[in-house]
């Protein structure tokens, strides 16, 4: 799909703020609100915009810890893989999961729970229990200067 500068400014702004009103959001990129509306649901159909979320305050919640799991699998197969992947999937502590290369690991898990105590359970309760988990090696979270979730246009 081809964007123009209508567009661009349209999912920059809902990036930042997707409460903005169709109205508003209409005056912020200069249209009127019906040709504004037709974009937003031009974008949303051809699945450039993928949903919309609030975003919560973890510490608020009590969940203070972060961490990336990098895991090993034993073996490499499709099957091993899915049965992973659709463990993880459960898992709410589990925020990403990624297949990746270029380590030692097969995996890496971006996780949160609320102290020492709640990893521990997550990864000898949930985790390593999962069928063809073969290591796990932690690194915890102790800042986050750049925490972001909107893509570059």
């Amino acid at each position: 799909m081809q964007l123009d500068r209508y567009d661009k400014h349209i999912l920059a702004l809902l990036q930042n703020n997707a409460r903005l009103s169709n109205q508003e959001l209409a005056e912020k990129i200069g249209l009127s609100p019906s040709p504004c509306l037709r974009r937003v649901k031009r974008l949303e159909e051809s699945g450039l915009i993928d949903g919309y979320r609030a975003v919560l305050n973890a510490r608020a919640l009590g969940l203070k810890l972060m961490a990336f799991i990098h895991i090993s699998m034993d073996r490499h197969t499709p099957e091993r893989f899915e049965n992973f992947e659709s463990h993880v999937a459960g898992i709410a502590e589990v925020l990403e999961c990624h297949l990746i290369t270029g380590q030692e690991a097969d995996y890496l898990l971006k996780v949160i729970v609320e102290d020492m105590d709640g990893f521990q359970r997550l990864l000898l309760e949930k985790i390593t229990r999962i069928e063809g988990v073969s290591g796990v090696h932690s690194s915890f979270v102790m800042k986050s200067p750049v925490n972001s979730t909107a893509m570059p246009l």
